[in-house]
């Protein structure tokens, strides 16, 4: 193995990192691996709030920030060019470890080659073995000497393909409270403290609101037919979402009418009563925010028949607040959130389960209680955080170069 940088001098550490949720959890590395090392330098792709933190960016983020397989497709000729220079100039710079931020498509594949080039790489964020074919862990161990993983389940999948996997804990079980404040986030939208509130999620990606977002809007609008004094909430992540989700909503007025944020979507759960919301990561702020939910989503017809036929999918359940349920001991058929995908997609059933929700105080009891016990699993260690932990799994390697 080439020595590295680390050997006898302050490290040089590489981050790669594909989207803005990369960006945060870079920063939050660099931060607690700089309390390890304060002269270190941190190098390679990253975005504001890495730069922020001391980070050398030597390509745009946004040369990986791409969502959906046709946008890929179209771009992957200079994808594959960026990912053959970057691993160049990581060869040549020799650094203590390389730390690849999500985005698997692109980094599983550069950890590969820095590799078997002597490089000592990470893996941080596993990609969702559980729900999706166990294999691809033989594949991601050939690429990272350890993965660092945000769920306590995932270590274990690992283990069993003689793979070294760390749970570090969610960064956001810290960003939550364990005991929300409800009256709080109440008072900074402005929202009455005495009336039944409504969250509505419906997606952030255009194709998920052409095809959610109507369907969503229309099923708070019947829940609140059916509920006096229901207001609604509808956070925007960005001015595309708030635009589109405007059309939708069209001319309402009135204390009454929804009520459309720019962002605050954390706000926006903490002051509801329940969520109805698209499936993804949004389910799982919604169950640290202890907000009972109602989780829809659909895909087109044609990408649901391959993925059934192919046998894809390896869980009969969608949303992570389940999912986590069941792999924390709480019940092999334990639903904690109603899931109306694909052709139970529909306004009648969203609201249906939705109304049910707010008329079944001891129900929302129950669910609040299991989603406490489901955010102390999430976080890694109570003495310290996501980050922190993270930096603990790459120092050791660090020091491998130094030993």
């Amino acid at each position: 193995m080439p020595q590295t940088e680390a050997t006898n001098q302050a490290p040089l550490i590489a981050l790669i990192a594909g989207e803005d949720s990369g960006d945060q959890l870079g920063a939050d590395l660099i931060g607690a691996l700089r309390r390890r090392y304060p002269e270190a330098r941190f190098v390679g792709i990253g975005g504001a709030r890495m730069q922020a933190a001391g980070f050398d960016s030597w390509y745009d983020i946004k040369e990986l920030s791409l969502f959906g397989f046709a946008e890929v497709v179209s771009h992957l000729p200079r994808l594959l060019r960026l990912r053959k220079a970057l691993v160049a100039r990581l060869i040549a710079a020799k650094p203590a470890v390389v730390v690849g931020i999500d985005a698997p498509d692109f980094n599983l594949g550069m950890e590969k080659r820095l590799r078997e080039a002597g490089i000592r790489t990470v893996h941080y964020v596993s990609p969702s073995v559980w729900a999706w074919r166990e294999k691809r862990a033989e594949k991601i161990g050939r690429s990272a000497d350890r993965v660092l993983c945000l769920f306590p389940m995932e270590p274990a999948i690992y283990a069993r393909h003689g793979i070294d996997a760390r749970f570090v804990g969610h960064p956001l079980a810290d960003r939550f409270a364990l005991v929300s404040d409800r009256a709080g986030a109440r008072e900074f939208l402005q929202l009455p403290q005495n009336v039944p509130v409504l969250a509505v999620l419906p997606g952030s990606r255009g194709s998920e609101l052409s095809m959610l977002g109507r369907t969503f809007i229309e099923a708070a609008r019947k829940v609140a037919a059916s509920l006096p004094g229901l207001r609604i909430v509808i956070p925007a992540a960005n001015e595309r979402v708030h635009a589109s989700l405007q059309a939708i909503l069209g001319e309402a007025r009135g204390d009454d009418a929804p009520l459309l944020l720019h962002g605050h979507a954390h706000e926006a759960m903490l002051a509801a009563d329940v969520v109805l919301l698209a499936s993804g990561t949004a389910t799982l702020e919604a169950m640290l925010a202890k907000r009972p939910m109602v989780v829809g989503y659909r895909v087109s017809p044609v990408s649901y028949r391959i993925a059934r036929a192919l046998n894809m999918l390896k869980t009969d359940v969608y949303s992570l607040p389940n999912i986590l349920a069941r792999a924390g001991g709480m019940g092999d058929d334990i639903v904690l959130v109603p899931e109306l995908m694909q052709d139970d997609f529909t306004v009648d059933k969203l609201a249906a389960a939705t109304l049910a929700l707010f008329q079944d105080s001891e129900r929302r009891g129950a669910i609040v209680g299991a989603f406490e016990q489901l955010h102390m699993a999430l976080r890694g260690d109570l003495e310290g955080h996501a980050g922190d932990l993270a930096a603990a799994a790459v120092a050791e390697l660090v020091e491998v170069g130094r030993g």
